[in-house]
């Protein structure tokens, strides 16, 4: 029989491989198999843990498939009404002016509903940290069209797929903040591989640490699946990602 040991006695044996951080909770998470919320999730909190500032962060999270964040993030967390989380983000930051403040948006509420709110908190400079998940689709509410969704993706509202001479072409909204002066970093990163999930921490953590240093607005948009409202399953969902998002949605560093 092997010997079963304590996490703190596979420290000192130094096997340890992988530690939960403490600023995630044991409640399961509501998103379907596959999401990369639950990584977006793990990375952000990581990074809060390994800066030292848990007591000193407040999280943002509007309607949507991340509205139940705070079950999930071990921080002070506060829902914002749809779209609504910059400005919410924003009065938190003024008030408290020394703590660290982030949104977590998805695509729908960040570029759609919450367009205005998020272009004049950027252009505001407001010292804050958006997290922005961009899965090119609504996911929570039915699998609508997104400001996102490509040209020719098919979703509940465009059964025969966007149409971008009705409908638009899909915004580029980490781009479009990214010209504005307020704005000190921006960039698009993935966590559906291991390098990927790397890189994205690291541009988390650049953000806050932007925030720390009084440099204006951070912008993380992480492209992501939605293999439920895709229709896929994961492994599919995630191939399609790379072969349809990530051409349109390039990753790396926009600005900063």
């Amino acid at each position: 029989m092997s010997e079963i040991l304590t996490p703190e006695e596979i420290i000192k044996k130094g096997e340890l491989v992988f530690v939960k951080t403490k600023l995630m909770t044991d409640n399961t998470l509501s998103y379907c198999p596959g999401c990369g919320h639950g990584v977006a999730h793990r990375i952000t909190m990581e990074v809060v843990e390994e800066m030292g500032i848990g007591a000193d962060t407040i999280g943002v999270a509007p309607v949507g498939c991340s509205v139940l964040a705070y079950e999930f993030m071990n921080i002070d967390m506060q829902q914002a009404a749809h779209g609504r989380a910059p400005a919410v983000a924003t009065g938190i930051k003024r008030v408290f002016p020394d703590k660290y403040v982030f949104t977590y948006q998805g695509d729908g509420d960040l570029a759609a509903i919450g367009t205005a709110e998020t272009i004049h908190a950027c252009n505001r400079g407001e010292n804050i940290v958006i997290i922005f998940i961009n899965n090119g689709i609504y996911g929570m509410t039915g699998g609508q069209m997104a400001p996102t969704t490509l040209p020719g993706m098919k979703t509940s509202t465009s059964p025969y797929g966007r149409d971008v001479k009705m409908m638009g072409d899909p915004i580029k909204i980490t781009e479009l903040v990214a010209m504005l002066p307020g704005v000190c970093y921006a960039t698009r990163q993935a966590v559906h591989k291991p390098g990927l999930v790397r890189k994205a921490k690291k541009a988390i953590q650049k953000g806050f640490e932007n925030q720390r240093d009084k440099k204006g607005t951070s912008i993380i948009e992480i492209v992501s699946n939605c293999n439920s409202g895709w229709k896929m399953t994961p492994e599919k969902a995630n191939e399609w990602l790379e072969e349809n998002m990530l051409p349109y949605f390039q990753l790396g560093d926009i600005k900063g």
